[in-house]
């Protein structure tokens, strides 16, 4: 069993996965919007150039989403997508590209328990926490 994050957005997926594979290392493997799928003709026309199902891996990991109908889309929230990274230079470096444009709820710093660590949502509206412990405690 394996668990996938899956995020919704309101019409800026697309943009959002591929700030993502540009600045943590994704790879997107598929992308499929409402337009490409069978259902095509159900969709209303403006909305058949959003993405119905993206899939990214990152590392072992894989990260998905889509476009939630406009009368469905919920912003994010009691939740946060956790980042473990090896060391402090890729920590901040992470936290650098996701602060873009976004709003930081803790600064990346060092903390009690891990050498770095931040909280911030990005300029899409994903919570992000990254952590990086640094060496065994």
């Amino acid at each position: 069993m394996q668990l996938n994050p899956h995020l919704n957005f309101n019409g800026n997926c697309a943009a959002a996965f591929k700030f993502y594979e540009k600045n943590l290392g994704g790879k997107i493997g598929m992308m499929m919007t409402f337009g490409e799928s069978p259902m095509a003709e159900q969709v209303p026309a403006a909305h058949r150039d959003k993405v119905m199902h993206v899939r990214m891996t990152i590392g072992d990991q894989v990260l998905m989403g889509s476009d939630a109908p406009p009368d469905r889309f919920e912003p994010m929230k009691g939740f946060s997508v956790s980042l473990q990274v090896d060391t402090a230079a890729e920590a901040e470096k992470v936290f650098k590209a996701l602060a873009e444009k976004g709003s930081v709820s803790m600064p990346i710093q060092k903390t009690f328990w891990a050498e770095r660590f931040g909280a911030v949502v990005d300029q899409f509206g994903t919570p992000w926490m990254v952590n990086c412990e640094g060496e065994a405690r």
